[in-house]
């Protein structure tokens, strides 16, 4: 795919087709971008449940027409009993466990995000959310083809996740990993579904749902109660911002990584680079992910316990002294760190002017692998990234763990409001930058753009290398030059899941809407 889908009434773009369609007959039906990103996350979450689901963390930058962006944070809270003090005495380590109850320690946020979104709109104009889960419950109820990209995730993580409570009963087949094209029904899930169109989204946190999640994780040793779900609530947040010579950028705040992809784009502004594609356009973003992940990794957080509020990391000075750093002809020595994650992003616009862009996340494939089976709800384990040890990301009651989740948004110069974004934890500031300078800094399709060669530095989605990875379509030549400047490369097939399913929507001044998917997912981009 090299070519943009083009429309004038709207746009939507999510990596699974189903998403996308319960997305686009939303817009239809006179809905806006906002009520379309609900349907299509309770899509999302039914047909794409390895790398997404109801029971994990959401987030949303929305721009509207004439207003400034804002951003919903849909961060699930440590429970009230997390404690440094309560993981010691459970597992006589120094960390979290990745999967099983204890693992699921954070409130899921998403759906309180779907409900602080929805009340953007007006009560008077907003449509029924029952039509708005009608996709969802549908695909629950009457089963989903399995795709090959979960069929293949299962059959890779089984492993750990075979004996979690929950998980081999919804999410095999008679006992085994379901092959693509089998049919998969999610009754429970459905049921789930179905209640929240009758009763309101708040009801998953104060209703039947909350009560008989808040029993069964308890019952496996997660120190969620009932009470962590009452409290639990959504916040309007301010976006991160940066200044640059493309436009204004915005992105999530902490604890999100969204400060970092904007200072991987700040920074490759002060660069200078003329042309795409070559040695000066990889190096130089591989050396600004570098500089951003340095910081990130030391000083990114709960920004309640963050030392400097992340927006000041972007200032014209810091990001200055940090581009110095960079050396135009030879990579700094690396590695560090990271993190995993599993994860989707959508886009959205409306006929009204409204851009969305949405991501959502279960951290890992299938998250802590808990699975209730009265709802058909799993549980992140987005906690398991929080520390034991002192420090911005130290597990505690109410506290936000670390996320590598970030909706971008930019308001072009000329106009143009370009929503993007991908999955694949460490991999998404790295993937933003490579679509936002394609397409932004050097012209490219917007398609082309995505479906293009990308890049992964460092570890993800469970690989133990950290060098830098490098789809096998790449220039053999420029493959030869960022080995000689000391990158330690690794080739992967020429579309690798690695490197993310990405996705981005740009809606021009004259109401053109340009949407363009990943061809390494399972994906659609409508516009119409």
């Amino acid at each position: 795919m090299l070519k943009s889908s083009l429309g004038l009434r709207g746009g939507m773009t999510a990596p699974h087709r189903a998403a996308s369609l319960a997305g686009r007959d939303i817009l239809a039906a006179g809905g806006t971008a906002i009520e379309a990103m609900v349907a299509a996350a309770a899509t999302i979450a039914v047909v794409y449940p390895h790398m997404n689901g109801i029971g994990g963390d959401g987030f949303w930058v929305i721009k509207r027409r004439g207003k400034a962006p804002i951003g919903i944070s849909a961060c699930g809270t440590a429970a009230a009993l997390a404690t440094p003090e309560f993981y010691a005495s459970k597992t006589h380590t120094d960390s979290i466990p990745a999967r099983g109850g204890l693992a699921a320690l954070t409130v899921p946020g998403t759906i309180s995000g779907w409900d602080e979104a929805l009340s953007l709109v007006a009560k008077d104009k907003r449509l029924p959310l029952a039509l708005l889960l009608k996709d969802a419950i549908g695909h629950a109820k009457g089963g989903i083809a399995v795709t090959s990209n979960q069929a293949n995730c299962t059959a890779e993580k089984l492993n750990g996740l075979h004996d979690v409570p929950g998980f081999a009963a919804t999410y095999l087949i008679d006992g085994a990993i379901p092959r693509a094209g089998q049919k998969l029904v999610q009754y429970a899930l459905g049921d789930t579904l179905e209640h929240l169109a009758q009763n309101g989204l708040r009801s998953f946190y104060e209703g039947a749902p909350a009560r008989a999640h808040a029993a069964y994780l308890e019952a496996n040793g997660s120190p969620l109660r009932a009470s962590d779900f009452a409290a639990y609530q959504a916040q309007e947040v301010t976006p991160l911002t940066l200044k640059t010579s493309q436009g204004q950028l915005f992105n999530m705040t902490a604890p999100t990584q969204g400060v970092a992809s904007l200072m991987i784009l700040g920074l490759f502004d002060r660069l200078g680079v003329t042309e795409s594609e070559g040695f000066d356009h990889l190096h130089g973003l591989i050396e600004c992910t570098k500089q951003a992940f340095i910081r990130r990794t030391t000083e990114l957080g709960d920004p309640d316990h963050m030392a400097v509020h992340a927006q000041d990391w972007l200032e014209a000075a810091q990001l200055d002294a940090m581009a110095a750093q960079i050396d135009p002809a030879k990579a700094l020595s690396w590695p560090y760190e990271p993190a995993q994650g599993d994860t989707i992003w959508m886009g959205a616009s409306d006929s009204e002017g409204t851009v969305v862009s949405f991501i959502q996340s279960v951290f890992w494939e299938f998250g802590s692998g808990l699975t209730c089976p009265d709802t058909g709800v799993f549980f992140q384990n987005r906690g398991a990234g929080f520390s034991l040890g002192p420090g911005p990301n130290q597990v505690g009651p109410g506290r936000k763990p670390f996320h590598t989740l970030n909706p971008a948004i930019a308001v072009l110069n000329d106009g143009r409001v370009m929503s993007y974004g991908t999955m694949g934890g460490e991999g998404q500031p790295q993937t933003q930058s490579a679509v936002f300078t394609r397409y932004v800094q050097f012209g490219m399709d917007l398609q082309a753009a995505i479906t293009a060669p990308r890049w992964l530095l460092g570890k993800t989605w469970g690989d133990d290398t950290t060098s830098l990875k490098l789809e096998a379509r790449f220039d053999p030549d420029l493959v030869m030059a960022l080995k000689n400047a000391g990158h330690d490369v690794e080739l992967l097939p020429e579309f690798s899941d690695l490197t993310g399913h990405a996705g981005a929507l740009v809606l021009h001044s004259d109401g053109l809407v340009e949407t363009a998917t990943d061809p390494r997912a399972d994906g659609a981009a409508l516009s119409f």
